[in-house]
């Protein structure tokens, strides 16, 4: 699916941002950080507490969006002498900056999860340590996790621990760049081990039946003081770059199992009904699915670029709900302990300026690997975490979804009656004349209505013309032309 742009001018983005301010007000999003808690998270910036060790001799690097400056991660690789891979990944150690009980992490506790507007980001910790001193900056020394993976040949986990030590990260790096300097065979070690790394590890994701759906999304972007919407397909490097967390994550999860305690990232396995509405789903869109093909074996042969394909794949995104956090303790195992997209044990734990449970799993993986008993104020959060992240994800998904409903419907509010050529991605089963179109310009996806009792075309090429568009007031809606 092509990637392509729509640029609004500052002019026809002003009503945008009111609308965009009055969703903040409907849905409570705090405007500010009360003043005690901007007092202490300045104190604590200047006066973290550092840990003892030092790994600032590691030539960490971060790739992360070009404008993001809250930055969770770092990695180092580099071969083991003898064969095999050692993988440094350094997660920002917000535990330095916050006090158990304190305004900040009182704060933390109640946002729950960075929000992000096309307008304005509500972080979930004040900038001065999300966006500065606990932040993974090129050239600043920082406290971290730093996760420490020896892989074999094969990118097997043969040991994994965990420590606290001080950072220094080396450079930034954003996605693009990253993927050209691999492709144009310019990239060094480290960074030419993430494609030699990150392909072994989606190979044993293959071999254990786990999947990753590479959809591509709708990006709200900044531009010359207006706002534009593109189609972004992922880069090879966005998946390599996910195994990292992904090996982490998983590693996370088996400390906590191992120990008895701890706070698991989990997705039943989907319902026979849901997988027999992919078939369908399948069988409409002309992709063949013979039944001694697994579900994860088809999902990795499509081609996201190719509309069908981004059809099925959208569709393919129902068997991801559910998930949901679930805490376990004195030994007791959840059931189920798997995330049945990644097919094994798997926590949060590499996001923690942005995610509050992160900080939890990371601190109670510290003193698991250690052989210690984690620190009481870990413990006693644990049982309210799962309803708080619940609740933050779905104000987290609701922002999103609401921002881009704005956002198209500003775009398009002059141009209702118009026609455009679109694709029907989806088609709700038990109401046929109800469904969604991706239109490949502008990129927009949208709700379609048809009218003169035809059932909708699920993944066929369709011209359909713009009925309502109203920033603030309705969103987009198309009728088959």
């Amino acid at each position: 699916m092509p990637r392509r742009q729509m640029h609004m001018t500052g002019a026809a983005a002003a009503p945008l941002r009111d609308a965009l301010r009055d969703l903040r007000g409907e849905l409570d999003v705090p405007e500010g950080f009360p003043a005690a808690v901007l007092e202490e998270a300045e104190r604590a910036a200047r006066e973290p507490r550092l840990p003892a060790e030092d790994a600032t001799h590691l030539p960490f690097l971060t790739i992360d969006p070009p404008d993001s400056v809250d930055l969770d991660q770092a990695m180092h690789l580099e071969r083991r002498p003898g064969g095999g891979y050692r993988v440094h990944y350094a997660i920002a150690d917000v535990a330095a900056f916050v006090v158990p009980g304190g305004a900040v992490d009182t704060e933390a506790h109640r946002r729950v999860t960075t929000l992000y507007f096309p307008d304005e980001k509500v972080p979930l910790h004040p900038a001065v340590l999300s966006e500065g001193a606990a932040s993974l900056l090129p050239d600043h020394t920082a406290p971290a996790l730093v996760w420490r993976h020896d892989l074999d040949g094969e990118g097997r986990v043969e040991a994994t621990e965990v420590r606290r030590a001080l950072v220094r990260s080396r450079a930034k790096l954003d996605y693009t760049g990253v993927q050209h300097a691999l492709d144009a065979g310019t990239a060094e070690e480290p960074l030419a081990l993430l494609r030699e790394v990150g392909q072994l590890r989606e190979a044993l994701e293959v071999e254990r039946g786990g999947v990753s759906l590479n959809v591509p999304e709708q990006e709200i972007t900044r531009r010359d003081g207006g706002f534009e919407l593109a189609y972004r397909a992922p880069l090879p490097v966005d998946g390599w770059n996910a195994q990292v967390s992904l090996l982490t994550g998983m590693a996370a999860a088996g400390l906590m199992l191992a120990a008895g305690t701890g706070i698991l990232r989990t997705l039943p396995m989907a319902p026979d009904g849901a997988v027999g509405r992919l078939r369908r789903a399948a069988k409409a869109l002309g992709i063949e699915w013979p039944h001694h093909v697994p579900y994860a074996e088809l999902v990795r042969s499509l081609d996201p670029r190719r509309p069908r394909h981004a059809a099925f794949l959208q569709e393919c995104t129902a068997l991801l709900r559910g998930a949901g956090y679930t805490v376990f303790r004195n030994g007791a195992a959840p059931d189920p302990a798997v995330h049945a997209a990644v097919a094994a044990p798997y926590t949060h734990c590499t996001a923690p300026l942005r995610r509050l449970a992160d900080r939890y799993a990371g601190e109670l993986c510290l003193a698991f690997s250690a052989g210690q008993e984690p620190p009481e104020w870990a413990l006693a959060a644990l049982d309210a975490l799962p309803r708080q992240m619940a609740d933050g994800t779905r104000l987290a998904n609701t922002v999103e979804r609401e921002c881009v409903d704005l956002v198209e419907a500003a775009l398009l509010k002059d141009r209702v009656g118009e026609v455009f050529d679109a694709t029907v991605i989806d088609v709700k089963e038990r109401e046929p004349l109800v469904g969604t179109v991706h239109l490949e310009d502008p990129a927009v996806v949208g709700r379609v209505e048809s009218a003169d009792g035809a059932a909708l075309p699920l993944g066929e090429r369709i011209r359909v013309r713009l009925t309502q568009a109203d920033p603030g007031h309705a969103k987009i809606l198309f009728a088959p032309a």
